[in-house]
C-alpha cells in the first residue's frame, strides 16, 4: 500500500523533532568529538541549534526521496523552501520574542524548534501538493541544500563573530569556543 504525501511529512516531523532533540545533547555524549561536533549542536548558539533542524530534515529529506521517487514534481521545490524557511524561522522567532519582551526563555527556544519543524513540514506539503509547476531544476535544488549543508560545516570551524555564532553561556564562538 503506497503512502500518502501527507504520511511521509508526518513522519518527517516526528523524525526530525525527535532526532533534533537528541543531537542537541550527542556532542557532550561524545566527549566532544569533532566529526559528531561538525553536524550536532556544539554550543548554544542560535545557529547551532539551526543545525539541530537542518541535518535531521537532510537525512529524513534523502529517506523520503528513495521511497517517493519521482512521485511528486514538486518534491525538491518544497525541500529547498522548507530548508530556507526553517533556516531562517528559528532566527527570526528567536530574535522576535527576546526583542521584544526582553526576556529568554529555555523552554521558549525549545518551542521555537517545534513550531518551526511543524510549520516547514506544511508548508512543504502545500508545495508538493500544489497542481502549480515550478521551473527550478532539482539538480539546482538539491545544489542548493547541499550548499547549506556545507555552510553549517563551514561555519562550525571558522565561525564568524556575530551574535548568530555567539554562545550565550560563555560568550564563546565555534568548535574551538574562541572568545
Amino acid at each position: 500500500m503506497k503512502k500518502s504525501i501527507v504520511f511521509w511529512q508526518v513522519m518527517g516531523f516526528i523524525f526530525v523533532s525527535v532526532v533534533g532533540t537528541i543531537m542537541h545533547f550527542v556532542y557532550d555524549w561524545s566527549s566532544h568529538n569533532v566529526a559528531v561536533g561538525m553536524v550536532s549542536a556544539i554550543n548554544e548558539s542560535i545557529w547551532e541549534h539551526i543545525k539541530l533542524l537542518y541535518f535531521p530534515m537532510l537525512v529524513f529529506t534523502l529517506i523520503e526521496n528513495k521511497f517517493l521517487k519521482y512521485e511528486y514534481k514538486n518534491f525538491w521545490i518544497s525541500k529547498a523552501v522548507g530548508f530556507l524557511i526553517g533556516i531562517l524561522l528559528i532566527p527570526a522567532l528567536y530574535y522576535t520574542y527576546t526583542g521584544a519582551f526582553g526576556i529568554k526563555a529555555d523552554w521558549f527556544n525549545i518551542m521555537i524548534f517545534f513550531i518551526t519543524t511543524a510549520i516547514v513540514f506544511f508548508i512543504e506539503t502545500k508545495i508538493i501538493k500544489s497542481s502549480r509547476e515550478y521551473r527550478v531544476s532539482p539538480t539546482v535544488l538539491k545544489a542548493f541544500i547541499l550548499i547549506l549543508g556545507a555552510l553549517f560545516l563551514i561555519f562550525t570551524i571558522y565561525t564568524p563573530k556575530a551574535p548568530l555564532f555567539r554562545d550565550p553561556l560563555n560568550g564563546t564562538y565555534g568548535l574551538w569556543r574562541v572568545s
